[in-house]
């Protein structure tokens, strides 16, 4: 593996180039891209949809209900808008025939009649002052609007609008339709606390919830593939097939109106997910999108390579030290391989690694960044929510383990190095260290972050806090946020959260399954029941029924999902609910280099051009620790911080030891090649530091050192051999 012989000066404009886009957010296949005054009235839409969840969370605060509703309203609302039902293509052009001018007149008298019925009511709740509304309204605004909304969503789906510079026709119902399901929500959000759920509740009730329910499943597709829209249909399926059903996935089953009625509520949708989304997520959000406009993701990158380019594969390293940067500021595995990749896996391929060991490293760096303390890729404050465990606590539980992977894949990528002789770029190619250290003061956003968490101050204090230092700070770069730079920050800010509001929103749809059938507490009956033969058996029940829920679906659900099913059962073993739960979120995360479906894998294969699967396998590789860190900690909480701190540095100590046999073993490199029967040897001696204990530890430290010996040549097969004689 030789590095290919390029053009330096050609490296040095692509690095350039590629920097100065990392802070820029990708165009997805079906994203519209606006000309014209579309490009302001999108733009306008997202910054008042930003202000607005910060002016309610830091001024003026509204109802918890009608907050969190108007957080999934306006999200819809602006998915619709900005992405389209399928692939689009600039100046295409639509191509329509009679049938599909016929849905679409249907649907948008469906959806006319519906919105103008809401008017009717809405004009007899502000002249009564009585939440009641017309009766005739009431008893027809919903069918219409829900039938209306069917047609629209299915024409989109088989009628496909290429244009991508405007908003479709049927989207545009989509965004009436949106306004007049969330509107009668938050209208009758009181009554809805009362009756939701139960024979009380209302048809228009019932045909306003399985509305929303249609747009957030739909707006969920576009953004996050299918995997999480079958999940979910899976478990509303299942909500009406228990009565059929045997062992215990049987319940008695449900009638729609209880159903949606329900899962409407803060049971359901309103749930945590969306509790959090509608908060702490978008809040951390905007500050990413607040230091993407300053540029601080470009300084993140650049430090990175002056601090490590020029090592042995260099680029490698990098990826792994920018990926834990950046993943401070961006919260999804495959955004981080976008962001950072674009720029670390052309730089690996020069070195010498192969395009799918450039695309794994990057998937593995990346998805660390789901891992990595105080932000977690959103992981920690949805923990906080459902544990009650303060979010500082979490925050301290994240960081032995998070250190700990990120030396694994440093580990790894290093060991590969020595493996093939690769060395790192010159350091004409790469910025200047010194330089770079003058302008250390760009991470002043997150030293206030976490100094303001430490102090004790509210996560949305915090969160404000450093969105302020950051707007200060870039007065002391070249790129000053002034008014244009903040209402790029606020656009920015608001076309990233929407991934997040639309799987927070479905994934309450699940966990309002999971509350209203019980199925939650039948899955802790089956964990201890495999507890009585065997407790590692039931966690590794629970490890696959984690990675197998997260595969193709962004970590936050997969964790809320996994936790829903999971978590309870093994508290009921008697597992911390600490450690339960960062045992569930660690796997969630990691399914995301788990092959079959890995997503962080196959958007870094798409990088690299190299075979998704290869590049899922390698990923996988790449990241073993971290299917053994969760382990460590469940075996000892002291890698939680959960203990004296000479209990938890000697765990991280071991840890660290562990997880470098292991990766010695992985790659075949200790000290030089390392044939099969060395290989095997190291990762037993890998695996004994899991468990945390003098004697294990020994153990793996003395397997260390005669490995060691060996590969130095101190000791030889016939001199062992004739010890034993």
């Amino acid at each position: 593996m030789k590095p290919a012989k390029e053009d330096h000066v050609q490296d040095e404009v692509s690095f350039e180039e590629a920097v100065s886009h990392v802070d820029e957010e990708p165009i997805v296949f079906n994203q519209r891209v606006f000309t014209g005054s579309l490009v302001w009235v999108v733009a306008i839409a997202c910054v008042v949809y930003s202000s607005f969840h910060l002016y309610v969370m830091n001024i003026y605060p509204l109802e918890t209900w009608a907050y969190r509703l108007s957080h999934i309203g306006g999200g819809l609302a602006l998915g619709f808008m900005i992405y389209s039902a399928s692939a689009t293509k600039a100046d295409a052009v639509s191509q329509r025939n009679m049938v599909a001018n016929a849905i679409l007149a249907i649907a948008a008298v469906g959806i006319l009649t519906g919105f103008t019925m809401l008017l009717a009511i809405w004009y007899n709740v502000v002249e009564t002052g009585v939440p009641v509304g017309q009766p005739w309204a009431l008893r027809y605004y919903g069918v219409p609007l829900f039938a209306g909304s069917c047609l629209a969503v299915a024409h989109g789906w088989f009628f496909i609008e290429r244009p991508n510079n405007r908003i479709s026709l049927a989207d545009v119902l989509l965004i009436v339709a949106t306004f007049s399901a969330i509107a009668y929500l938050i209208l009758f959000s009181r009554q809805l606390q009362l009756r939701g759920g139960i024979p009380m509740a209302l048809p228009a009730d019932m045909w306003a919830a399985v509305t929303c329910v249609l747009l957030v499943v739909e707006l969920t597709r576009r953004l996050a593939g299918m995997a999480l829209v079958i999940i979910a249909s899976v478990f509303v399926g299942y909500a009406f097939l228990g009565p059929w059903l045997p062992g215990i996935l049987y319940h008695r089953g449900y009638d729609a109106k209880r159903f949606f009625t329900y899962i409407i509520t803060d049971n359901g949708i309103l749930s945590a997910p969306i509790a959090i989304s509608s908060t702490y997520i978008i809040l951390f959000v905007i500050f990413a999108a607040f230091l993407q406009a300053t540029r601080v993701g470009e300084y993140f990158v650049n430090f990175a390579f002056a601090a490590a380019g020029h090592k042995r594969g260099g680029p490698a390293k990098v990826a792994v030290f920018a990926s834990g940067l950046m993943g401070m500021i961006n919260g999804t595995s495959a955004g981080n391989v976008v962001a950072t990749g674009s720029l670390t896996i052309p730089m690996m391929r020069k070195v010498g690694y192969k395009p799918q060991t450039a695309a794994a490293v990057e998937a593995a760096a990346s998805t660390g960044g789901q891992i990595m303390p105080p932000i977690m890729g959103a992981g920690a404050f949805i923990m906080a929510e459902i544990t009650g465990i303060p979010y500082i606590n979490i925050v301290y539980a994240g960081i032995i383990p998070a250190i700990i992977y990120f030396l694994s894949i440093f580990f790894m990528v290093d060991l590969a190095a020595q493996k093939y002789g690769m060395v790192g770029l010159p350091r004409a190619e790469l910025p200047k260290f010194g330089k770079l250290l003058k302008q250390v003061y760009l991470f002043t956003p997150i030293f206030v972050l976490i100094g303001s968490l430490l102090m004790g101050y509210s996560v949305i204090r915090c969160g404000t806090l450093a969105m302020a230092s950051a707007a200060v700070v870039s007065w002391l770069t070249p790129h000053r946020m002034g008014p244009k730079q903040l209402f790029k920050a606020l656009e920015l800010g608001a076309r990233m959260s929407l991934q997040l509001v639309a799987v927070c929103a479905t994934a309450g749809i699940i966990v309002g399954v999971i509350a209203i059938t019980g199925i939650g507490s039948r899955f802790s009956a089956v964990l201890l029941g495999l507890a009585e033969h065997s407790q590692f058996l039931a966690l590794v029940f629970a490890m696959l029924v984690s990675i197998v829920l997260g595969m193709g679906m962004p970590t936050t659900a997969a964790y809320v999902v996994a936790a829903s099913v999971m978590a309870p059962g093994l508290i009921n073993l008697g597992i911390e609910p600490l450690t339960a739960h960062f045992f569930i979120f660690y796997f969630a995360v990691i399914s995301a280099i788990t092959p079959p479906v890995a997503l962080a894998a196959y958007a870094g294969a798409a990088l690299a051009g190299s075979d998704p699967l290869k590049t899922s396998v390698e990923s996988f590789k790449f990241g073993l620790a971290a299917f053994i860190v969760p382990y460590m900690f469940y075996l000892s909480d002291e890698m939680l911080l959960q203990g004296s701190w000479l209990d938890s540095i000697h765990v991280a100590a071991t840890a660290v030891v562990g997880v470098y046999l292991l990766s010695a073993a992985v790659q075949g490199w200790f000290f030089g090649r390392a044939h099969s029967v060395v290989r095997i040897i190291l990762l037993a001696g890998g695996l004994t530091m899991i468990d945390v204990g003098w004697l294990t530890d020994l153990v793996g430290v003395a397997v260390g050192i005669a490995v060691y010996a060996y590969q130095k040549g101190y000791i030889r097969p016939r001199d062992m051999a004739r010890g034993a004689d």
